[in-house]
């Protein structure tokens, strides 16, 4: 028996997800557009990302950052820069999360990827602008991840791409480091959150099989 043999036999097999955890997740995933005005914990916004943390990125790049906008003073710089359709909603919610791709992530490197030492070197060479396609592609995954460990807690989201990114990345992350790249509101579900679910693509219309 080769090593990769010997490994894969004393590995248990990966677990199935049951049907409460894939409606929860994935078949009754929806966009929330009311929320109550119960509050969301610190404890459970570390938690959420706690989860959202563990799925892989390009050479563990982990690029995403997480602004949690919360107090009434920093919602009332928010709101502003956001579509004028996306204000109400994003008022009423406990929790406004800013959701960036930083591009200086391979500052981390040596750290989050050490089996190549000089991807930090080679990531520096590149500049921002070289770096940023990396750095948006893999914090878009993440923001995957994120919206579905919100839902493992309880929780609804509504995402937005309805705002001014380059205003919203001039009042909460300056610098030039980061770019703001999506506005999620976080909290409980209020009355009439959802819309009528729109139509999915049938499967033969997507899936290609060679």
């Amino acid at each position: 028996m080769t090593a990769t043999a010997a490994l894969a036999a004393t590995q248990l097999p990966l677990p199935v997800l049951d049907d409460a955890g894939r409606t929860a997740l994935f078949t009754e995933a929806r966009t929330a557009n009311t929320f109550t005005d119960e509050p969301v914990s610190d404890e459970t916004l570390r938690s959420i990302w706690e989860l959202a943390q563990w799925p892989p990125t390009a050479a563990n790049t982990q690029p995403l950052r997480v602004t949690f906008v919360r107090t009434a003073e920093a919602k009332q710089r928010l709101l502003p820069l956001l579509a004028e359709g996306n204000r109400g909603k994003s008022e009423q919610a406990p929790v406004i999360a800013i959701l960036a791709a930083d591009l200086d992530f391979h500052e981390h490197s040596p750290v989050t990827f050490p089996v190549k030492p000089d991807f930090r070197e080679g990531m520096e060479a590149q500049g921002r602008e070289g770096r940023e396609g990396m750095a948006r592609f893999n914090a878009g995954l993440q923001i995957g991840y994120l919206l579905l460990a919100v839902r493992a807690h309880g929780l609804a989201t509504g995402p937005m791409a309805g705002f001014d990114a380059d205003a919203v990345t001039e009042e909460f992350l300056p610098g030039g480091r980061h770019r703001a790249l999506l506005v999620v509101n976080i909290g409980h579900p209020g009355p009439d959150a959802w819309f009528p679910r729109l139509p999915r693509l049938a499967a033969e219309d997507v899936l290609t099989f060679a």
